[in-house]
Protein backbone atom coordinates (compact mmCIF):
# COMPACT_ATOMS: atom_id res chain seq x y z
CA UNK A 1 0.00 0.00 0.00
CA UNK A 2 2.72 2.12 0.66
CA UNK A 3 4.71 1.89 -2.75
CA UNK A 4 0.64 2.98 -4.21
CA UNK A 5 0.33 5.88 -2.00
CA UNK A 6 4.14 6.69 -2.71
CA UNK A 7 4.13 6.79 -6.01
CA UNK A 8 1.03 8.54 -6.70
CA UNK A 9 2.21 11.49 -4.36
CA UNK A 10 5.64 11.46 -5.96
CA UNK A 11 3.97 12.28 -9.66
CA UNK A 12 1.99 15.22 -8.48
CA UNK A 13 5.11 16.02 -6.55
CA UNK A 14 7.43 15.83 -9.27
CA UNK A 15 4.82 17.56 -11.39
CA UNK A 16 4.08 20.55 -9.32
CA UNK A 17 8.05 20.76 -8.49
CA UNK A 18 8.62 21.68 -12.58
CA UNK A 19 5.69 24.20 -12.25
CA UNK A 20 6.33 26.00 -9.30
CA UNK A 21 10.70 25.21 -8.51
CA UNK A 22 9.38 23.13 -5.32
CA UNK A 23 6.94 20.49 -3.60
CA UNK A 24 8.96 17.08 -3.25
CA UNK A 25 9.97 17.45 -0.36
CA UNK A 26 6.58 19.18 0.73
CA UNK A 27 4.41 16.71 -0.09
CA UNK A 28 6.66 13.10 0.22
CA UNK A 29 8.53 13.99 3.72
CA UNK A 30 4.90 14.19 5.50
CA UNK A 31 3.79 10.91 3.55
CA UNK A 32 7.19 8.51 4.16
CA UNK A 33 7.15 10.07 7.65
CA UNK A 34 4.30 8.20 9.14
CA UNK A 35 5.70 4.97 7.83
CA UNK A 36 9.57 5.76 8.36
CA UNK A 37 10.19 8.33 11.03
CA UNK A 38 11.06 12.37 10.26
CA UNK A 39 14.87 11.40 10.22
CA UNK A 40 14.89 8.73 7.84
CA UNK A 41 11.89 9.90 5.41
CA UNK A 42 14.15 13.58 4.97
CA UNK A 43 17.11 11.19 4.02
CA UNK A 44 14.79 9.06 1.38
CA UNK A 45 13.19 11.83 0.11
CA UNK A 46 16.85 13.87 -0.69
CA UNK A 47 17.33 10.78 -3.85
CA UNK A 48 14.32 11.29 -5.62
CA UNK A 49 14.47 14.90 -4.76
CA UNK A 50 18.14 14.96 -6.32
CA UNK A 51 16.82 12.71 -9.46
CA UNK A 52 13.59 15.15 -10.37
CA UNK A 53 15.49 18.25 -9.56
CA UNK A 54 18.21 17.11 -12.28
CA UNK A 55 15.52 15.90 -14.75
CA UNK A 56 13.68 19.37 -14.31
CA UNK A 57 17.18 20.92 -14.70
CA UNK A 58 17.82 19.12 -17.88
CA UNK A 59 14.81 20.43 -19.39
CA UNK A 60 14.83 23.92 -18.08
CA UNK A 61 18.75 24.76 -18.00
CA UNK A 62 18.90 27.51 -20.48
CA UNK A 63 16.28 29.18 -19.12
CA UNK A 64 18.79 29.69 -15.63
CA UNK A 65 18.86 33.92 -15.34
CA UNK A 66 22.59 33.99 -14.92
CA UNK A 67 22.03 37.27 -13.28
CA UNK A 68 19.68 36.53 -10.67
CA UNK A 69 21.74 32.81 -10.23
CA UNK A 70 24.73 34.84 -9.24
CA UNK A 71 23.30 37.73 -7.35
CA UNK A 72 20.90 35.41 -5.23
CA UNK A 73 21.06 31.33 -6.09
CA UNK A 74 24.73 31.46 -3.99
CA UNK A 75 23.56 33.20 -0.99
CA UNK A 76 20.43 31.56 -1.43
CA UNK A 77 22.42 28.10 -1.35
CA UNK A 78 25.09 28.88 1.47
CA UNK A 79 22.07 30.83 3.73
CA UNK A 80 19.79 27.47 3.44
CA UNK A 81 23.14 25.35 4.34
CA UNK A 82 23.48 27.23 7.39
CA UNK A 83 20.00 27.21 8.78
CA UNK A 84 19.87 23.28 8.16
CA UNK A 85 22.89 22.93 9.97
CA UNK A 86 21.16 25.40 13.07
CA UNK A 87 18.22 23.72 12.82
CA UNK A 88 19.63 20.58 14.13
CA UNK A 89 20.15 21.94 17.62
CA UNK A 90 17.50 25.32 17.13
CA UNK A 91 14.50 23.53 15.59
CA UNK A 92 11.46 24.45 17.10
CA UNK A 93 7.43 24.89 16.33
CA UNK A 94 7.50 28.16 16.74
CA UNK A 95 9.82 28.44 13.44
CA UNK A 96 7.36 26.92 11.88
CA UNK A 97 4.78 29.30 12.91
CA UNK A 98 6.90 32.05 11.84
CA UNK A 99 7.98 31.02 8.58
CA UNK A 100 4.26 29.81 7.66
CA UNK A 101 3.29 33.31 8.78
CA UNK A 102 6.54 34.72 6.44
CA UNK A 103 4.80 32.22 2.98
CA UNK A 104 1.30 33.43 3.66
CA UNK A 105 2.02 37.26 4.23
CA UNK A 106 4.20 36.38 0.65
CA UNK A 107 1.25 34.64 -1.34
CA UNK A 108 -1.48 37.12 -0.12
CA UNK A 109 0.86 40.16 -0.98
CA UNK A 110 1.37 38.31 -4.70
CA UNK A 111 -2.58 37.57 -5.06
CA UNK A 112 -3.10 41.12 -4.08
CA UNK A 113 -1.01 43.05 -6.24
CA UNK A 114 1.16 43.99 -3.76
CA UNK A 115 4.47 42.09 -4.36
CA UNK A 116 4.06 43.80 -7.89
CA UNK A 117 5.47 47.04 -6.85
CA UNK A 118 8.09 45.22 -5.59
CA UNK A 119 11.64 44.46 -7.75
CA UNK A 120 14.78 43.54 -6.32
CA UNK A 121 18.32 45.36 -7.05
CA UNK A 122 21.28 43.58 -6.34
CA UNK A 123 22.09 44.32 -3.14
CA UNK A 124 18.54 43.32 -2.11
CA UNK A 125 18.94 40.11 -3.97
CA UNK A 126 21.88 38.96 -2.10
CA UNK A 127 19.55 40.33 1.22
CA UNK A 128 16.75 37.99 0.13
CA UNK A 129 18.60 35.50 -1.12
CA UNK A 130 20.51 34.73 2.57
CA UNK A 131 17.88 35.67 4.23
CA UNK A 132 15.42 33.10 2.41
CA UNK A 133 17.55 30.35 2.11
CA UNK A 134 18.40 30.24 6.18
CA UNK A 135 15.07 30.52 6.99
CA UNK A 136 13.91 27.86 4.67
CA UNK A 137 16.96 26.00 5.70
CA UNK A 138 16.07 26.36 9.45
CA UNK A 139 12.83 24.84 9.53
CA UNK A 140 13.47 22.26 6.82
CA UNK A 141 11.30 23.50 3.69
CA UNK A 142 13.48 25.77 1.19
CA UNK A 143 11.71 25.43 -1.54
CA UNK A 144 8.54 27.36 -0.88
CA UNK A 145 10.52 30.48 0.58
CA UNK A 146 12.97 30.56 -2.32
CA UNK A 147 10.33 30.63 -4.97
CA UNK A 148 8.33 33.07 -3.19
CA UNK A 149 11.53 35.24 -3.00
CA UNK A 150 12.50 34.88 -6.72
CA UNK A 151 8.71 36.28 -7.71
CA UNK A 152 10.48 39.65 -6.61
CA UNK A 153 12.51 39.69 -10.03
CA UNK A 154 11.32 40.70 -12.85
CA UNK A 155 11.71 36.95 -14.78
CA UNK A 156 9.57 34.77 -16.82
CA UNK A 157 7.81 31.47 -15.40
CA UNK A 158 10.67 29.43 -16.91
CA UNK A 159 13.41 31.29 -16.04
CA UNK A 160 12.30 31.56 -12.15
CA UNK A 161 11.51 27.49 -12.12
CA UNK A 162 15.15 26.86 -13.86
CA UNK A 163 16.49 29.47 -11.50
CA UNK A 164 15.32 27.71 -8.41
CA UNK A 165 16.19 24.41 -9.51
CA UNK A 166 19.93 25.05 -10.28
CA UNK A 167 19.87 26.37 -6.28
CA UNK A 168 18.32 23.27 -5.35
CA UNK A 169 21.07 21.62 -7.17
CA UNK A 170 24.10 23.34 -4.72
CA UNK A 171 21.98 22.95 -1.65
CA UNK A 172 20.98 18.92 -2.85
CA UNK A 173 24.80 18.51 -4.09
CA UNK A 174 25.86 19.40 -0.17
CA UNK A 175 23.58 17.62 1.79
CA UNK A 176 23.35 14.28 0.29
CA UNK A 177 27.05 13.08 1.38
CA UNK A 178 25.41 13.94 4.83
CA UNK A 179 21.90 11.69 4.60
CA UNK A 180 24.33 9.02 3.09
CA UNK A 181 26.35 8.88 5.77
CA UNK A 182 23.98 9.12 8.43
CA UNK A 183 21.06 7.08 6.98
CA UNK A 184 23.29 4.20 4.60
CA UNK A 185 21.17 1.58 6.21
CA UNK A 186 17.71 2.98 6.58
CA UNK A 187 17.96 4.06 3.05
CA UNK A 188 19.23 1.03 0.99
CA UNK A 189 17.05 -1.10 3.27
CA UNK A 190 14.00 0.63 2.04
CA UNK A 191 15.11 0.28 -2.18
CA UNK A 192 12.00 -0.75 -3.33
CA UNK A 193 10.16 2.48 -2.31
CA UNK A 194 12.76 4.52 -3.46
CA UNK A 195 12.41 3.31 -6.69
CA UNK A 196 9.39 3.82 -6.64
CA UNK A 197 9.13 7.32 -5.93
CA UNK A 198 12.37 7.88 -8.29
CA UNK A 199 9.77 6.48 -11.13
CA UNK A 200 7.25 9.23 -9.85
CA UNK A 201 8.70 11.74 -9.20
CA UNK A 202 10.37 11.53 -13.06
CA UNK A 203 6.85 10.92 -14.69
CA UNK A 204 5.43 13.79 -12.65
CA UNK A 205 8.55 15.96 -14.02
CA UNK A 206 8.11 15.05 -17.65
CA UNK A 207 4.72 16.35 -17.69
CA UNK A 208 5.03 18.98 -15.48
CA UNK A 209 7.51 20.78 -17.36
CA UNK A 210 5.21 20.60 -20.97
CA UNK A 211 2.49 22.30 -18.94
CA UNK A 212 4.64 24.49 -17.76
CA UNK A 213 5.51 25.91 -21.09
CA UNK A 214 1.85 26.14 -21.78
CA UNK A 215 0.41 28.10 -18.94
CA UNK A 216 -0.12 32.01 -19.18
CA UNK A 217 2.48 33.96 -17.05
CA UNK A 218 -0.33 35.55 -15.18
CA UNK A 219 -2.09 32.27 -14.72
CA UNK A 220 1.84 30.76 -13.62
CA UNK A 221 2.39 33.54 -10.99
CA UNK A 222 -1.96 33.19 -9.52
CA UNK A 223 -0.98 29.23 -8.84
CA UNK A 224 2.06 29.60 -7.85
CA UNK A 225 1.09 32.41 -4.86
CA UNK A 226 -1.02 29.91 -4.00
CA UNK A 227 0.83 26.30 -3.52
CA UNK A 228 2.65 29.16 -1.54
CA UNK A 229 -0.50 30.26 0.32
CA UNK A 230 -1.01 26.74 0.84
CA UNK A 231 2.39 25.76 2.21
CA UNK A 232 1.90 28.57 4.16
CA UNK A 233 -0.68 27.29 5.90
CA UNK A 234 0.05 23.81 6.77
CA UNK A 235 3.60 25.08 8.55
CA UNK A 236 0.87 27.34 10.45
CA UNK A 237 -1.03 24.31 10.98
CA UNK A 238 1.87 22.07 11.83
CA UNK A 239 3.53 24.07 13.93
CA UNK A 240 0.57 25.10 15.94
CA UNK A 241 -0.05 21.45 16.32
CA UNK A 242 3.42 20.50 17.19
CA UNK A 243 3.49 23.51 19.83
CA UNK A 244 0.26 22.20 21.13
CA UNK A 245 1.51 18.49 21.92
CA UNK A 246 4.83 19.50 23.21
CA UNK A 247 3.26 22.01 25.99
CA UNK A 248 0.87 19.26 27.30
CA UNK A 249 3.78 16.69 27.61
CA UNK A 250 5.10 18.58 30.97
CA UNK A 251 1.99 18.64 31.87
CA UNK A 252 1.93 14.43 31.62
CA UNK A 253 4.66 14.20 33.30
CA UNK A 254 4.53 16.10 36.25
CA UNK A 255 1.23 14.43 36.60
CA UNK A 256 2.33 11.06 36.25
CA UNK A 257 4.97 11.87 39.35
CA UNK A 258 2.57 12.91 41.50
CA UNK A 259 -0.22 10.03 40.61
CA UNK A 260 3.45 7.64 41.60
CA UNK A 261 3.99 9.86 44.75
Amino acid sequence: MIHIAAFVTAVVAGGIAAMSGFGIGSLLTPLLAVRYGTKLAVAMVSVPHLVGTTARFIGLRRQVDRRVFLNFGILSAVGGLAGALLNARAGSPALAIVFGCLLVFAAVSGLTGLVDRMRFGRGAAWIAGASSGFFGGLVGNQGGIRSAALLGFDIRKEALVATATAIALIVDGARMPVYFAIETRGMVAQWPVLITTIAGVLLGTFWGVRLLRRIEERTFRKLLYTLILVLGVYMLVHGAGTLRANSQMPGATSSKLEARS
